[in-house]
């Protein structure tokens, strides 16, 4: 059953990603601002694989390059229409910041337009509008409208339903800035005096930079999935079990603590936890037995979901349970509690 799910998830991945890419060269060859994501297999940063039936994948935009952190505060006061407001629009959280044009040292023309463009400032809602448009055309000159439907939102977010010859996948598609040239201030990463990850692998993980995504009004959400795909590859050079650990935990979450479509708990927070318990026991002998080096992790998740809160792995001071619904999260809690009061079923 494991295999023949594992199967079927890979299988949809490859269909979802052929649509895309078709999907993604039309909306670029119509905006060249937009670019169109490459097949690189089922491993592509561009698709993270959230629950069997979710998927998130960016969209490069193209024509700015030369980026550098901005110093200077800007008084912002309209709103994502260009209205005038009487005071500022607020602050972003931690995982989020403005964006200017002038923070690139080469930006195509079509960046200082009014369509994305207020006050010098890039604005993620109306990026988010242009490309909605894009998508819906596409669909319809690409002759997808039998298996991509455009989903209805309450903001801006842009999302499609895929249709496979397994199941329905629902896509959440986001304009992204690729950032491959420095880290941000706002991710302190690592903290001082940690074993895990080694001082080569740090550098070569921030030695990849980040990402800016289009995923709320007025602020662009830090995105570190080139990193993680990093700290993920060659977890287990020291023949640990890490890995497996993951895996273990990623089939029991969708099997038991929390299936469905679109699950409180994700693949992602589950990396997070790997990564977290990962720098907590550094050691090649944490990792030698499994039963053991499993219910550290899934105890670690028990307590992050009982108490709401898993701090983003790479900028402090972020929830990433914050806007989580929490009588589903007391559901997991309790399924993860049933299991560690007698793991053994699942350990064999």
């Amino acid at each position: 059953q494991v295999e023949q799910r594992h199967y079927l998830v890979s299988k949809a991945v490859e269909e979802v990603q052929k649509i895309i890419q078709q999907l993604t060269a039309e909306i670029s060859y119509k905006a060249t601002r937009f670019q169109a994501i490459s097949n690189s297999g089922i491993h592509n940063e561009n698709i993270k694989v959230l629950a069997p039936s979710q998927f998130l994948i960016t969209v490069p935009l193209r024509g700015l390059s030369g980026y550098r952190e901005c110093q200077v505060r800007h008084w912002r006061y309209y709103t994502v229409h260009g209205a005038k407001l009487l005071s500022s629009v607020r602050d972003p959280e931690e995982l989020h910041q403005w964006l200017e044009v002038e923070q690139f040292s080469k930006s195509l023309q079509q960046w200082h337009e009014t369509d994305v463009n207020i006050e010098g400032d890039l604005v993620p809602a109306k990026v988010l509008i242009v490309f909605r448009e894009l998508v819906e055309k596409s669909i319809i000159s690409c002759n997808l409208s039998s298996k991509v439907t455009v989903l209805e939102s309450f903001s801006s977010v842009v999302r499609v339903a895929v249709e496979t010859s397994e199941l329905q996948v629902e896509v959440e598609l986001v304009p992204a800035v690729e950032i491959p040239t420095c880290w941000p201030e706002k991710a302190r990463w690592p903290r001082c005096l940690k074993r895990w990850p080694s001082q080569e692998k740090v550098q070569c993980v921030k030695s990849l930079g980040f990402d800016l995504l289009a995923r709320s009004n007025y602020h662009w959400q830090l995105c570190f999935s080139r990193a993680e795909h990093i700290l993920m590859e060659g977890l287990d050079e020291d023949g640990g079990c890490r890995m497996k650990c993951f895996r273990v935990m990623r089939q029991m979450k969708e099997d038991v603590w929390c299936a469905g479509n679109k699950p409180v708990i994700t693949a992602y927070h589950l990396q997070t936890v790997l990564f977290w318990t990962c720098e907590k026991y550094p050691r090649t002998k944490d990792w030698r037995c499994f039963p053991e080096a499993f219910l550290r992790l899934v105890q670690k998740l028990h307590k992050c979901v009982s108490q709401h809160f898993l701090k983003h792995y790479f900028v402090k001071n972020t929830n990433l349970l914050k806007y989580a619904n929490t009588s589903d999260l007391d559901l997991v809690a309790s399924k993860l509690a049933v299991f560690l009061e007698n793991p053994v079923f699942c350990l064999d």
